[in-house]
């Protein structure tokens, strides 16, 4: 009896919700037309907020609710219309890091703790959860974002810097993950404080961004390999030109404006539905280069881009930077050449690795050891022999200790020196 009423009850809330959602949602389309009959600009995001709680507060023919029944049903009812509906409390819990939803089964959430927990469905049905993702990428995208049959994809930044995927029809079910970025981590002080590294590997590290060392990040899927380029990027002097190239914003530059005042960020494309007007990441690359940039960063090599980054990092654009999904320093190398061997070039392995070799500084690999991230290897790249590239691993993961390695080259220690660094830091 008690679930039966109960379930009533939630039935009726959801009426209440659903009617007054569809009422803020026509408010704010008439508001908008007539914005847009007067010349006048959009409201802006928190503006639509609050015109939104104007609505509602007006909205007639209400049961009797209690205030904090109100407030819930009025906040979950502007969540629908401008937030994700259900899901927007989980997007706004700032322990949770990722989210993974299927259908209407019970979501997936991952704490900043490393932990997991399923919490309740945020949909009553499948489709719904394709007209929610929908919804989102009209709110959201700068450009025509299609999710159906033909475009059974999607990639997208949400206003708070977090990056949805989702996926329908090549998945068994609907299917959306949200990757959340914690922007206030973002010195190499934060990521010192949180175990990640030590002292002395975060004074070489920014060593590597004085002395204008290019760099490439590698590790596995939610290693933190972003959140460690965000903090070298933040030691980027800020007289410098910075260009960023991403596949969804991740980076946040915006956000440190104090930090970067020069700066251009750009992101790739898909095709319209016609099939044109893609923009790959090897095009951007070769785009950034024509926009003076003094460091170029990519935001994840994977691909063709890898030829184009690699003869900017070579012709003067040294200190730039990019992350690559590897599991370790080493495995970067055949990785980066895979990666070469897509673009139109078709250079001999040898050639390959002599562009490499002359072009990449450092390589540092992160792992996450017990749900903790932590830079396990940096390796300085020394020169190319034929097949092989030639490094040396000078911090390195001994038996779960990671301590100093090999001993730096002696042009790259007088580097180092100069911007402040010893090899005694990291002892």
């Amino acid at each position: 009896m008690n679930v039966n009423a109960h379930s009533a009850s939630d039935l009726a809330n959801r009426r209440i919700r659903d009617a007054l959602a569809a009422r803020i949602g026509e408010a704010l389309a008439d508001e908008r037309l007539d914005r847009q009959n007067r010349g006048d600009t959009y409201l802006n995001g928190n503006s639509e907020m609050d015109f939104a709680r104007q609505v509602s507060a007006m909205e007639e023919g209400l049961p009797a609710l209690t205030d904090t029944e109100e407030q819930l049903l009025t906040g979950r009812a502007i969540d629908q219309v401008l937030g994700m509906g259900l899901l927007q409390q989980t997007l706004d819990d700032p322990e949770v890091s990722d989210i993974h939803v299927r259908g209407n089964s019970p979501i997936w959430v991952k704490l900043r703790s490393g932990a997991r927990e399923c919490r309740s469905s945020i949909v009553d049905h499948d489709d719904e959860l394709v007209d929610l993702i929908r919804r989102t990428a009209v709110r959201m995208g700068r450009s025509e974002r299609r999710f159906d049959a033909g475009s059974p994809e999607l990639n997208l930044q949400l206003a708070d810097g977090s990056r949805l995927f989702a996926t329908m029809d090549i998945s068994s079910r609907p299917s959306l993950v949200i990757r959340k970025h914690q922007f206030e981590i973002s010195s190499l002080e934060d990521l010192e404080a949180r175990g990640m590294m030590s002292h002395g590997i975060a004074e070489m590290f920014r060593a590597m961004v004085r002395s204008r060392r290019n760099v490439i990040i590698a590790g596995g899927t939610g290693s933190g390999k972003t959140t460690l380029m965000r903090a070298l990027i933040n030691e980027v002097p800020p007289e410098e030109r910075i260009v960023t190239i991403e596949d969804a914003y991740e980076l946040g530059l915006e956000r440190f404006e104090h930090l970067h005042p020069d700066h251009d960020s750009l992101q790739s494309r898909p095709a319209n539905i016609e099939g044109q007007g893609e923009i790959t990441l090897a095009d951007l690359t070769k785009m950034a280069l024509r926009m003076d940039p003094d460091r170029v960063i990519v935001g994840e090599v994977r691909g063709a881009e890898a030829f184009p980054m690699l003869m900017a990092m070579s012709q003067g654009n040294n200190g730039s930077m990019c992350t690559l999904h590897a599991d370790s320093t080493r495995s970067v190398f055949p990785k980066l050449a895979a990666y070469m061997s897509m673009s139109s070039t078709s250079l001999p392995i040898e050639t390959t690795n002599l562009l490499i070799a002359s072009s990449v500084h450092f390589v540092v690999h992160i792992e996450v050891v017990r749900g903790q991230r932590r830079v396990s290897s940096i390796r300085e790249v020394v020169d190319s022999d034929g097949l092989t590239i030639m490094s040396n691993e000078v911090v390195r993961n001994l038996n779960g200790t990671v301590g100093i390695g090999y001993p730096l080259r002696e042009e790259t220690r007088e580097l180092f020196e100069e911007c402040g660094f010893r090899e005694e830091m990291l002892r």
